[in-house]
């Protein structure tokens, strides 16, 4: 069995993301097909999805809202982190058999990438990090970049006799969310002051990444689509909220950014 990432560790890590959908179903349909999540329970309005048992995706139907603006503050990816390369390398391997359209394929130094749009066109991003220790820091500040995977390599990280993709694995998590926001400034801010978290990189003026535990990002913010946004309109489908855990909280407490991003803390680590 493999070992919990090192990203869900952390003094505060990601739980789940819930997001609404116009039509829930067939977007769970999508996670569990694609994304290999398993239906962890549905009460007609609300579908969770999880690996192994661990809630990670909370489904919100409303038929009614409008569909998601990318100019919009709102999500940009969810990141869902797999234990270990060879994971990432039969999710891959499934891909390539499936054909499963993809948006791109990255290496980051700190991890390898696969990023999709899922039908209501909200992001995810599959990927597997490499060691810690293979991280390269310059004093608070870590090392990353967009380079071209080889794809080859991690491929190559299956035994030959292996089952293949079997779905999500144990201990697959999400391992950090992505924000689009109107101002990565702002963003940094408020990150800074209500959750504590610490800034670990930046592109420019256009995107920041924070952690709390030395880890590589849990939060990213960017501008890429979104600069100026205002206040994210309630009525449109996507984000919902993104509930993260901290071993330091006493009880439940909720939070929205200023683009009205929820945010929810629970207390406790995930086992």
């Amino acid at each position: 069995m493999s070992e919990l990432p090192f990203a869900a560790t952390t003094p505060v890590s990601v739980g789940q993301v819930g997001l609404k959908a116009r039509d829930a179903k067939a977007l769970a349909d999508y996670y569990s097909a694609i994304v290999g999540l398993e239906q962890l329970s549905a009460d007609g309005e609300t579908i969770v999805l999880g690996a192994k048992g661990r809630p990670l995706l909370v489904i919100e139907s409303d038929k009614a809202a409008k569909p998601d603006d990318p100019r919009s503050a709102g999500l940009f990816h969810t990141a869902f982190l797999l234990p270990s390369r060879a994971d990432l390398g039969r999710w891959i391997n499934f891909a390539a058999e499936r054909q499963i359209p993809i948006d791109g394929a990255s290496d980051h130094l700190v991890s390898e990438a696969f990023y999709l749009t899922d039908p209501e066109g909200n992001g995810i991003e599959i990927y597997a990090d490499r060691m810690p220790t293979e991280w390269k820091w310059n004093g608070d500040q870590i090392t990353l970049a967009t380079q071209r995977m080889d794809i080859a390599a991690v491929r190559g990280e299956v035994p030959a006799a292996d089952a293949g993709w079997q779905g999500a694995p144990e201990n697959s998590i999400v391992g950090h969310v992505h924000l689009r926001v109107g101002d990565p400034l702002a963003a940094e801010a408020w990150w800074h002051k209500t959750l504590g978290f610490y800034t670990v990189a930046r592109y420019g003026a256009q995107a920041v990444f924070l952690s709390t535990g030395g880890y590589h990002h849990h939060i990213g913010a960017n501008t890429w689509q979104s600069a100026g946004a205002g206040r994210r309109e309630k009525g449109r489908s996507g984000l919902a909220w993104v509930e993260l855990r901290s071993s330091d909280a006493i009880e439940s407490a909720q939070y929205n950014d200023p683009w009205g991003t929820e945010i929810r803390v629970t207390p406790g680590k995930p086992t």
